[in-house]
C-alpha cells in the first residue's frame, strides 16, 4: 500500500551495531514500539487523522499496550429494507457484498426476503489496503445461479471517521442505493463504516480479510479469536458398604457378589464381597470420580454376580442423580452419613419399567469440593484453586499477555501448494484464549492481548502454535501442533515487560527440529504484595489434598478422566477448539516411558550433586596443603568457632546471605524456555525416539520390540546393580548391633562404651580441635592405604550373600 511502513527488524541493536546472530534454539530479545514502553502513536498512512484521534491513541495504550497497533477498516452491515424483486415470482434471494480492492467479503443469502437483517461485521486490515473506496453491494441470486446486482453504495476512505475505544459503538445509518450509472434506485441499506485497532469490540467475531480464502463448512467461523473456559469440575467419592438380602440367580451355586459403578465413561468394579456365598456382602470400597458442572450425568449402581471369568451378570441396578450426593466444601464439615437404596431388578427392555425387590444396597456419595482437579501435570500447573468458591483465595495480580506474530513458520501444507494456516492457544487457569487464524503466511502478526487473574504466582501459561487444518478441501482433518512456549510466573520481576522470540521446536521420531519463531510479550503485575509472599509459607493445593490425601495411582487415573472430559467439552463449543488441540495443550501422554526423558531425569540428579562434588574438591585442597595460606586460614576460623559455637549458625546463614547478593549478578535476564539440551533433544538416538512416539501398545515388528525390550533390561540391571549396592551400604550399617558377626558386633560395643567414656571426660570443644587436626594434617602424615573404621566397615555382612 502507498505509504505503508516498512516491516521494523526485531534485532536489538548493540553498543557497536547490531548483535551477532543468537544461537539456533537460543531466546532472542526483542524490543518492538509497544505502548507500554513508547509513546503511542496512531497515524495511519494515506489518511488525514486529526489532532483528537492522536490524542484518544493514548486509550489504546492503557487497555492494549501490550502489542503494536494494527489498523482496521470495519464495515457493519446491519439489514436492508424495501428491495425490489427480481424474479418473476416477485421474490428475491438477497446478499451482500463487501469489496475493497482484491478482498472481498458476502454475508448469507436470506432466501426470499424483501427486508433482510445481517448483522454482520467486515474487517480489513489497513496494511493491505488496495484501493481508496470501499464498495458495498447488494445482490440477489438469480434462478440461473448468477447474482443480479440491486444496488450499491461507495465510500472515500478519506471520509471515514477514526473511532477508538471506549467511544461507544458508531450508529449506523440508511443509505440510499445507487445502480451502475450512479442513479438512486429502489432499496435502501443499514451499515456504518469507521477505522479502529484490534481494540475493537468488533473484532473478534468479525469477518478478516486475512480469512478471505477461507472455504469449507465452518471454515470462517473457525478462524476468528475465541475465548473459551475450562468446566467446572469436581471429585464424586462414592463408598459401596454392603448389600442386604441380595437374590442369586443361581442358588445350587456359591454366590460372588460385586458392585458396578458407572458415570459416563468412567467404570470402577469393587472386589467380590465378604464373606464369599453370603447374601448380604461386605466391600467397604472407596471410589473417585470426576463430575462437571452442571452434574447431568447420574450415576448408575450394579450388584452383579460374578459367574466365571469375564461373566458377572446384573442382579439389580438404581440410577442416581448426582444432586443426591452431599456437598463438602471442606475437611471440617460434618461427616458423610451412609445410606439405603432399594435396588430394581435390570431389564433387556428400556421401554419396561424395572421393578423393585428387597435387595438393597448401602452407600456413601459426597461432592468433594475442597479438592482442586487436575487436569494438567502438577509440575507445570496453571490452576491450583479449590473447585468451592467459598474456600479461594483472593486474587493476587494480573498477567498480560500478547501474541504478537510468528517468524520463519515451517511450510504445513506444503503439498497443498500453501504455506501455514497458523494460530495461537494460550492456557491459563481455566481460560483458554484462542487467536484468529492468519491464512498462507510463513510469519503471521496477530497483536492480540489478552488477560487473566492471578492467584498464585507458581504457575505456569502455555501458548502453542497450531495449524489450521478446517480450511479448503479437508475440513476434518487434524490441527497439527507447530510449538509450544511454557512461562513460569514466579520467573517473572513484577511491572516488567518481557518481550523475545520464543523458538519453537518440535520432537519428531526423526529428531529435533527448529520450526519457527513465537513473538510474545508478557507482563505480571502484583496488586496484593502481603498476599503474594505468604502464599510461598502455604501448602501448594487446597487443605483436603493433604488430610485426606489420594493416592498417586487414583491421581493419575483422575487427571486422564479430567482430560477427557475437558476435551469433550472444549470440543463442542462454537466454533470448536478441537480436541487433539486440547490434548496437545494438556500434555496427554506425558505418563508414558520415554529413554530420552529418562536419561534428561537422571543428568537432572547428577547435576543436583554438582555442589557437593565441588565442597567434597575444596575439602580435598584444604586437607592436601595445596595452598597453605587458604588451609591455615581454615584452621584459624574453624578455632575461633569451636571457642565460640553460638557463631556457628550466624555464620551459617550470613555466608549464605552472601552468597546470594554474589548471585544476583548472575540472575537470568529472561523468561526460561525450551532447553534442548536439557532434555536431551539435540542428540537422541533415532530409535529411541521411534520408541517414544509408538502407541500402547506397540505396533512396531516383533524383532525391534525384542531389540527395545533387551536394551531395557540392561538399563534396568545397572540400575538393579546401583539399588542394590545402596542397600549393601545401609545392611552394613544396621548389621553393627545385630549380632550377625558376633566378634564385629563385640567389638563395635566394646569400642562405643570406650568412646563414651572418654567423650565424658574430656571437653567437646577439645575433642573437635583433635579431630579437626587430624583431618586437615599435612600429606607427609597420611598413608594411602584405607582408614581403620573405613576397614573395619567393608568387613560387615551384608544380606546380598543370601539372594538367589
Amino acid at each position: 500500500m502507498k505509504g505503508a511502513m516498512p516491516p521494523r527488524p526485531f534485532m536489538m541493536p548493540g553498543p557497536g551495531g547490531p548483535m551477532p546472530p543468537p544461537q539456533q534454539f537460543g531466546l532472542v530479545e526483542t524490543r518492538p514500539p509497544l505502548a507500554a514502553v513508547l509513546r503511542p502513536r496512531f497515524n495511519i498512512p494515506g489518511l488525514h487523522p486529526s489532532a483528537a484521534a492522536a490524542s484518544a491513541a493514548g486509550k489504546i495504550a492503557s487497555t492494549y499496550d501490550l502489542v503494536e497497533s494494527m489498523r482496521f477498516l470495519y464495515v457493519h452491515v446491519v439489514k436492508a429494507k424495501d428491495l425490489p424483486a427480481v424474479s418473476a415470482a416477485g421474490t428475491i434471494d438477497p446478499f451482500v457484498e463487501v469489496k475493497l480492492g482484491n478482498f472481498k467479503g458476502t454475508t448469507p443469502v436470506l432466501g426470499g426476503n424483501h427486508n433482510p437483517s445481517w448483522k454482520q461485521v467486515f474487517a480489513f486490515s489497513a496494511t493491505h489496503l488496495q484501493a481508496h473506496v470501499l464498495e458495498v453491494a447488494v445482490k440477489a441470486k438469480d434462478l440461473a445461479g448468477g447474482d443480479d446486482l440491486i444496488g450499491r453504495v461507495g465510500f472515500d476512505l478519506s471520509e471515514v471517521p477514526i473511532r477508538v475505544p471506549p467511544d461507544s459503538p458508531l450508529a449506523p445509518q440508511w443509505y440510499r442505493l445507487e445502480n451502475k450509472r450512479g442513479e438512486k434506485t429502489r432499496g435502501e441499506i443499514m451499515l456504518s463504516v469507521w477505522l479502529g485497532t484490534q481494540a475493537d469490540e468488533a473484532f473478534p467475531d468479525a469477518w478478516h480479510s486475512d480469512a478471505h480464502a477461507a472455504a469449507g463448512p465452518g471454515a470462517v467461523a473457525s478462524t476468528r479469536a475465541k475465548v473459551y473456559f475450562s468446566p467446572k469440575l469436581v471429585y464424586l467419592r462414592v463408598a459401596a458398604i454392603g448389600a442386604q438380602d441380595l437374590v442369586p440367580l443361581d442358588a445350587s451355586r456359591p454366590a460372588n457378589f460385586c458392585v458396578k459403578l458407572q458415570l459416563a465413561g468412567q467404570v470402577r468394579r469393587t472386589r467380590p464381597g465378604a464373606p464369599p456365598g453370603t447374601l448380604n456382602p461386605i466391600w467397604n470400597e472407596e471410589f473417585m470420580f470426576v463430575v462437571s458442572e452442571p452434574f447431568d450425568e447420574p450415576l448408575f449402581v450394579t450388584v452383579e454376580d460374578r459367574v466365571g471369568p469375564g461373566r458377572d451378570e446384573p442382579l439389580g441396578r438404581i440410577m442416581l442423580p448426582l444432586n443426591a450426593a452431599m456437598p463438602r466444601h471442606d475437611h471440617f464439615g460434618k461427616p458423610v452419613e451412609p445410606r439405603w437404596y432399594s435396588l430394581a431388578r435390570p431389564s433387556d427392555d428400556p421401554d419396561k419399567k424395572e421393578g423393585k425387590f428387597a435387595s438393597k444396597i448401602q452407600l456413601r456419595m459426597s461432592l468433594d469440593f475442597g479438592y482442586h482437579v487436575l487436569d494438567e501435570s502438577t509440575y507445570y500447573s496453571s490452576d491450583l484453586q479449590p473447585s468451592s468458591k467459598h474456600t479461594r483465595k483472593p486474587s493476587i495480580g494480573i498477567l498480560e499477555l500478547g501474541i504478537l506474530g510468528a517468524r520463519n513458520l515451517i511450510p504445513m501444507k506444503g503439498k497443498d501448494g500453501r504455506t501455514t494456516d497458523a494460530y495461537c492457544v494460550a492456557k491459563y487457569g481455566p481460560k483458554w484464549v484462542r487467536t484468529r487464524t492468519i491464512l498462507n503466511t510463513l510469519n503471521p502478526q496477530w497483536n492480540e492481548q489478552y488477560t487473566w487473574e492471578v492467584f498464585d504466582p507458581c504457575t505456569v501459561i502455555t501458548v502453542v502454535v497450531f495449524d489450521n487444518n478446517q480450511i479448503g478441501k479437508n475440513g476434518d482433518a487434524r490441527d497439527e501442533s507447530i510449538g509450544k512456549v511454557r512461562i513460569r510466573l514466579s520467573t517473572l520481576e513484577t511491572d516488567r515487560v518481557y518481550t523475545h522470540f520464543y523458538p519453537l521446536l518440535a520432537l519428531k521420531p526423526s529428531g529435533l527440529k527448529k520450526t519457527g519463531e513465537l513473538h510474545l510479550a508478557v507482563r505480571f503485575t502484583c496488586t496484593a504484595w502481603v498476599n503474594m509472599i505468604a502464599l510461598y509459607g502455604r501448602p501448594l493445593l487446597p487443605k483436603m489434598h493433604y488430610t485426606q490425601p489420594i493416592s498417586v495411582m487414583q491421581l493419575d487415573y483422575l487427571r486422564h478422566q479430567a482430560m477427557q472430559i475437558v476435551a469433550a467439552r472444549l470440543s463442542r463449543a462454537e466454533p470448536p477448539l478441537r480436541r487433539e488441540v486440547v490434548e496437545y495443550m494438556l500434555d496427554v501422554g506425558s505418563h508414558m516411558f520415554s529413554l530420552r526423558r529418562s536419561k534428561a531425569n537422571f543428568y537432572r540428579i547428577t547435576s543436583l550433586f554438582c555442589g557437593f562434588a565441588a565442597t567434597a574438591k575444596w575439602y580435598d585442597g584444604i586437607r592436601s596443603w595445596r595452598n597453605p595460606i587458604t588451609t591455615v586460614l581454615v584452621h584459624m576460623l574453624f578455632l575461633i568457632l569451636i571457642c565460640y559455637p553460638e557463631l556457628i549458625l550466624p555464620t551459617i546463614f550470613l555466608y549464605m546471605f552472601m552468597i546470594g547478593l554474589w548471585n544476583y549478578r548472575y540472575k537470568p535476564r529472561h523468561p526460561p524456555y525450551m532447553d534442548t539440551k536439557l532434555c536431551h533433544a539435540e542428540f537422541t538416538n533415532p530409535d529411541e525416539l521411534d520408541e517414544e512416539f509408538d502407541s500402547f501398545p506397540s505396533s512396531r515388528p516383533a524383532d525391534i520390540v525384542r531389540m527395545r525390550y533387551d536394551r531395557l533390561r540392561s538399563v534396568g540391571g545397572r540400575v538393579q546393580t546401583v539399588v542394590g549396592d545402596l542397600a549393601t551400604q545401609g545392611e552394613r550399617a544396621h548389621a553393627l548391633l545385630s549380632w550377625r558377626d558376633p566378634r564385629a558386633t563385640a567389638i563395635f560395643i566394646f569400642l562405643s562404651l570406650v568412646v563414651a567414656i572418654v567423650l565424658y571426660v574430656t571437653p567437646f570443644q577439645v575433642l573437635l580441635v583433635i579431630a579437626m587436626l587430624y583431618l586437615l594434617r599435612h600429606p607427609r602424615f597420611r598413608s594411602r592405604m584405607p582408614s581403620v573404621p573405613f576397614n573395619f566397615y567393608r568387613r560387615l555382612p551384608a544380606k546380598s550373600d543370601m539372594l538367589l
